[in-house]
């Protein structure tokens, strides 16, 4: 597998009206709540129907709102007990990221994805759980299908998590290396808030699992 590749190939489709952007500004929402200070303040009246805005939409564009889906049938108010979730996290898992998968964090991420999942009436798939941590954390890859093929994992639990840390700890050099800015949303320019290790690592399973890029 060529890392630098995958990485370069995802990166150059990665522009302020793409697609691949839409991880961004949904990123960059709910991270500026936690850098205030502040993200219980999500769920306040002022924040709760903006923070589902950001999350349904960064969902609908990562491809979670086609088909049968569920969610395909319902408004943003869907998304309410989800963000109740979110505002209500563990200070902690706003600062896990592929780098330190001990026991000790890999716990609390599994508390917090079971959380998610029982905050939807029909409840989640990893697929679905695991894209709303990495739009809003961004503190594990998503467990979709092209991941899934890539990394040669089936399921989101402790076993992969650990893998994962393993590939980080192998390859932190270049993964580092790719931990671009956040585009802002008002001016296209890179913000100073950089993309997670586990949305790097994310971006090179993504490709190797062959997703076309564009």
């Amino acid at each position: 597998m060529d890392i630098e590749r995958n990485l370069k190939a995802y990166l150059g489709a990665r522009e302020p009206t793409a697609r691949y952007a839409s991880f961004d500004y949904c990123f960059n929402h709910f991270q500026s709540y936690r850098e205030l200070g502040g993200p219980g303040e999500l769920a306040s009246s002022q924040g709760m129907e903006l923070s589902c805005l950001h999350l349904a939409f960064f969902l609908a564009s990562w491809g979670m709102l086609r088909g049968s889906a569920d969610l395909l049938k319902r408004s943003i108010k869907h998304y309410a007990p989800l963000i109740e979730v979110i505002a209500s996290a563990r200070p902690n898992i706003w600062e896990i990221d592929a780098h330190a998968y001990t026991d000790e964090a890999i716990d609390p991420l599994l508390q917090i994805a079971s959380q998610l999942r029982t905050a939807l009436p029909e409840g989640a798939s990893d697929i679905l759980v695991t894209k709303i941590m990495l739009g809003v954390f961004g503190c594990v890859p998503a467990f979709d299908t092209y991941f899934k093929k890539g990394f040669r994992v089936s399921t989101f639990g402790r076993r992969s998590l650990r893998k994962i840390g393993r590939f980080y700890q192998e390859n932190a050099e270049v993964i580092d290396r790719h931990r671009v800015p956040t585009l802002d949303f008002a001016s296209d320019a890179k913000t100073t808030r950089k993309y997670t290790r586990a949305k790097v690592i994310d971006m090179i399973f993504f490709v190797e699992g062959g997703c076309p890029t564009g």
